[in-house]
């Protein structure tokens, strides 16, 4: 959705000098994301179905044009998600699209700045005319890149100029970026969903309800805003003010509701007719990719199976997102949707966009079943079908009478959230002797174990006698069967409990040896938030952790246990790997000699608002404070 997955930035302050603390006014992004009372956190079944077919009766009459564009930074383009970022079309601008053209809107097209990253939105033309809708998806690793879109798209003249929606993880987390404050560059979105499909669909229902004959959609807006009509639309925010582009206030609607029952989600089908074809020029093309070429340019799909985490990790925003629901699409649709995705474009490989695959046990069995036993035109799907997802060490133990079921239906790899296998970091009911076990389980029943580790300040790169160490971990994973590694420096992520405390810990960088961090480098690839008295040390770990893992000997011994029930799909991870480890070394190692020369300056808050946020039922803020520098001594652990 424009909502859906994960990601976090963050804006720093101007200026040079000792460490700054921002006095500004608070923001909803800067501590968990709030949830609605209990009972009504989720929608009444059947209200996505309904609003769709209730704009269905309408489109026709208003036959909009909207460019949807997915934001994409290709400086974050390296391990250890280097060539699955450009492969596989991403779920959530599919999803708004499949939402739009199933609620009447069948002028709607995606653009990904992962295959078109010269787009121009001040330049595009959709069947012959500007867009009645231009909306933005962005991570806040991709913000920067957002921001650029919106800016060029406010560059048409404004009697012509489409309504600017911004959404994904990026306005979840922190909507109040979205708003400019500066008026020598009033960059704002007009509206940010922070929310998923239904929100969008609530906000165009009723702007359509304003708009007269042939007014353009922007003008509906503001009419609906000053009248105070979208602030009974939960999971929007927007902004107030006499000067275009620039905040003056801001209004919150609150927390958006969920819709529960996944099954109501659109056919993802209809999101693959949309996408503009990969090219280096500014402007549309006159046609989507045929249906021919999409398993060619994205083999890989990702596809909504459930959402939810039992686990309250205080560095993952999910469970707040969710709101501590666990949401879930039938056995029955799953299979519909891989078959159907296969016999339009042929797509064979299906990631699952979960939380937590196997958070629910009998549901994760109901599923499985299912697709073991599904048929697609008289042949098995699991023939037809290969699925990979994202699971616990905990619960896979829970589940091991089943992987040879789990296989059966299809599923090759299995991604796990190890992040330190001795629990010291946190603690998920994983230790070295079960993390190996559900390795080895895994290996035996023919599915990839797929770890996800977490370095941080108070782990040594190897440690003598214990398994500690970075190293010593790695090594013990690549013996039980690893078949990949991820290892990310643990970063603050906005949304979740840690996020003002690792700022007001004095962790966080603002910049380095002249250079300020910016929001791309908050993949966990750089090393942005440390205590340790030698960051670059970390920087360095993190490169000798990928290439003790992947490296010609890794490819010789994958190659020789070719004959196990993984294949070689071990092998063919490791030349990956190795070509994804020349772009980090690349990318990464002029930070690690700006660590090394000099000492970071450091931020003692979260960025804040530069405006007042009005929460809708509540009243105004006070006027913001100015910020200003606050001095802070930092001892470093080692």
């Amino acid at each position: 959705m424009l909502a859906r997955s994960i990601g976090a930035t963050i804006t720093h302050q101007e200026g040079r000098g000792p460490p700054v603390r921002d006095n500004a006014c608070p923001r909803l992004d800067s501590m968990e994301l709030p949830r609605r009372g209990r009972g009504d956190e989720l929608l009444p079944r059947g209200a996505l179905t309904s609003i769709r077919a209730r704009l269905r009766q309408v489109a026709a009459r208003h036959d909009l044009t909207s460019i949807i564009a997915c934001a994409f930074d290709h400086r974050t383009r390296m391990l250890p998600f280097i060539f699955a970022d450009t492969r596989m079309a991403p779920a959530g601008v599919r999803a708004i699209g499949s939402a739009l053209v199933d609620s009447g809107f069948s002028k709607t097209r995606i653009v990904l700045q992962q295959w078109n990253r010269h787009f121009r939105p001040a330049l595009m033309q959709l069947e012959g005319r500007v867009p009645d809708l231009f909306l933005v998806s962005s991570m806040g690793l991709h913000s920067q890149r957002c921001m650029e879109l919106i800016r060029d798209a406010r560059r048409i003249d404004p009697a012509y100029r489409p309504l600017i929606i911004a959404g994904g993880p990026h306005a979840v987390y922190q909507p109040g970026e979205l708003f400019s404050t500066d008026p020598a560059d009033p960059t704002s979105a007009d509206v940010a969903v922070t929310g998923e499909e239904f929100v969008l669909l609530n906000l165009l229902e009723v702007l359509l309800d304003f708009r007269a004959p042939g007014e353009p959609m922007r003008s509906a807006f503001l009419r609906a805003r000053d009248e105070g009509a979208l602030e009974g639309i939960p999971g929007l925010m927007y902004s107030r003010g006499s000067r275009d582009g620039v905040a003056e206030e801001l209004v919150s609607t609150g927390p958006q509701r969920l819709v529960g029952d996944l099954d109501e989600l659109p056919d993802p089908v209809l999101g693959y007719r949309l996408l503009e074809p990969p090219s280096r020029r500014a402007t549309l093309s006159p046609q989507p990719v045929p249906a021919g070429q999409i398993r060619k340019l994205s083999p890989i799909s990702s596809l909504v199976l459930t959402f939810g985490c039992k686990f309250a990790c205080p560095y993952c925003p999910i469970p707040a997102y969710n709101q501590r629901q666990h949401r879930l699409k039938s056995p029955e649709r799953i299979a519909q949707d891989m078959g159907r995705l296969y016999q339009a474009y042929g797509l064979r490989h299906f990631f699952g966009a979960d939380d937590n695959f196997f958070n629910d046990h009998q549901r994760t069995l109901a599923i499985v079943d299912t697709l073991a036993r599904a048929e697609f035109d008289g042949v098995p799907l699991r023939r037809k079908a290969r699925w990979y997802t994202e699971v616990t060490v905990h619960d896979t133990l829970q589940m091991k009478e089943h992987l040879p079921l789990i296989r059966q239906a299809g599923c090759r790899a299995l991604w796990l959230g190890v992040e330190d296998m001795t629990a010291a970091l946190v603690n998920k009911g994983q230790t070295v002797n079960k993390t190996l076990e559900a390795f080895r389980l895994l290996h035996q029943a023919g599915i990839c174990p797929m770890p996800m580790m977490m370095h941080h300040d108070a782990q040594p790169l190897y440690s003598r006698g214990s398994n500690y160490g970075l190293l010593n971990q790695v090594r013990l994973l690549r013996q039980a069967g690893a078949a990949s590694l991820q290892v990310l420096m643990i970063t603050p992520s906005a949304g979740t409990k840690l996020y003002e405390s690792t700022f007001a810990g004095g962790q966080v960088f603002d910049r380095v040896a002249g250079r300020r961090v910016q929001p791309y480098m908050y993949d966990g690839n750089y090393i942005v938030a440390s205590l340790h008295k030698s960051p670059w040390r970390k920087q360095l770990n993190l490169m000798a952790a990928y290439a003790y893992f992947y490296n010609p000997l890794g490819l010789a011994r994958a190659l020789l246990q070719r004959r196990s029930k993984v294949g070689l799909k071990p092998a063919g991870m490791q030349v990956v790997g190795m070509l994804g480890l020349i772009q980090t070394i690349r990318r990464t190692s002029g930070w690690a000699l700006r660590l090394m020369i000099a000492q970071p300056r450091r931020l003692l808050a979260p960025p804040a608002l530069r405006v007042p946020l009005r929460q809708v039922g509540q009243a105004p803020p006070p006027a913001p404070a100015p910020a200003r520098p606050v001095e802070l001594s930092v001892s470093a652990s080692r």
